[in-house]
């Protein structure tokens, strides 16, 4: 057992220290999870990786998941994967709500600036929508998506987080891709 596994088991067992020094020795793996899920996001998120990282850890831990039990690294990277995802969608619909009402004025020089970062919110929030729709018709297809498109995970990696075939992640990715796109086309 390595470990990275040792601590991440600790750490389901409620030790904080195991679940720290995890959160070191994977903060690299994190950091290019992180920059994977940015580049889909694109630059508009105002978000950046080490934020994304830390604001991620700061949900895992305060949400009692510190506490669950991750079998491996790759395990615990397919739920880093499914936060981060999370952080991204709830920064959107954050900033979205306080442009409708913030008490902040908003002064801005480029109005295309502003413009292109509100059409690319709607499209995060069309394609969040999408995945849940996905989740309710095939929840394999939708953690599929989540841990390639959001997580940046291989194949392999997601055949082994799923307990499937990397042949099963192929079709469920091309199922899934024709799913989203019928459901983004609407």
């Amino acid at each position: 057992m390595s470990e990275i596994t040792s601590l991440l088991q600790a750490a389901g067992t409620g030790n904080r220290q195991a679940a720290d020094q995890a959160f070191a020795l994977l903060y690299a793996d994190l950091q290019r999870l992180a920059r994977s899920r940015m580049r889909r996001s694109g630059s508009l998120t105002m978000l950046d990786t080490t934020a994304l990282v830390h604001e991620s850890w700061l949900r895992f831990q305060g949400a009692g998941a510190g506490d669950a039990a991750f079998a491996d690294k790759q395990h615990f990277m397919g739920y880093a994967a499914r936060v981060m995802h999370a952080v991204v969608v709830d920064f959107v619909r954050a900033r979205r709500a306080a442009k409708h009402g913030g008490d902040v004025e908003h002064v801005t020089l480029n109005t295309a600036i502003g413009d292109a970062a509100h059409a690319y919110d709607d499209e995060i929030l069309r394609v969040d929508e999408a995945m849940q729709e996905l989740a309710v018709a095939d929840r394999r297809l939708h953690d599929v998506v989540e841990l390639r498109y959001f997580g940046g995970l291989a194949e392999a990696e997601i055949a082994a987080i799923l307990g499937v075939t990397e042949r099963t992640v192929q079709r469920d990715w091309q199922k899934a891709r024709l799913f989203l796109s019928s459901a983004l086309a609407k």
